[in-house]
């Protein structure tokens, strides 16, 4: 049987957890991914598919998933740990999306489109990373 105050705990924690689905920083990152997943790593090169490919899909992968979580964390700090890491994945992405382009993987248009994707995730995570350290 658990003690009174670990089931007063237990209920805060429901109260208090995040939905990640509700914030639109995982909305924006979401659709980013599947930008990524479906319009630029499918032009690559196969021979890539254990280099860049595999490093941006990564990549890109983590930052939603560090959001989602984050949102399972009970306290600010904890969640801004996962955003920080978040926001580490975006700029690996960034960068990934720049080498694409200048490797010719991909065209000037689709790395315009997802270099302006990127530059909102990024300062989307910048303004929640703000917000939760009061800043």
């Amino acid at each position: 049987m658990k003690a009174n105050g670990e089931i007063a705990t237990l209920a805060l924690k429901s109260v208090i957890m995040r939905d990640y689905k509700k914030l639109d920083v995982w909305k924006k990152v979401h659709t980013t991914y599947l930008f990524i997943k479906k319009d630029i790593v499918s032009k690559f090169p196969k021979d890539e598919r254990f280099e860049l490919t595999a490093q941006l899909n990564r990549a890109a992968l983590s930052i939603p998933l560090n959001i989602v979580e984050g949102c399972g964390r009970f306290s600010d700090k904890d969640f801004a740990h996962f955003l920080d890491t978040a926001l580490g994945s975006t700029n690996e992405v960034d960068y990934c999306c720049f080498a694409a382009l200048e490797l010719k993987y991909i065209t000037d248009e689709n790395y315009q489109l997802i270099n302006n994707l990127i530059n909102e995730v990024r300062a989307m995570l910048i303004s929640f990373l703000k917000f939760l350290r009061k800043e």
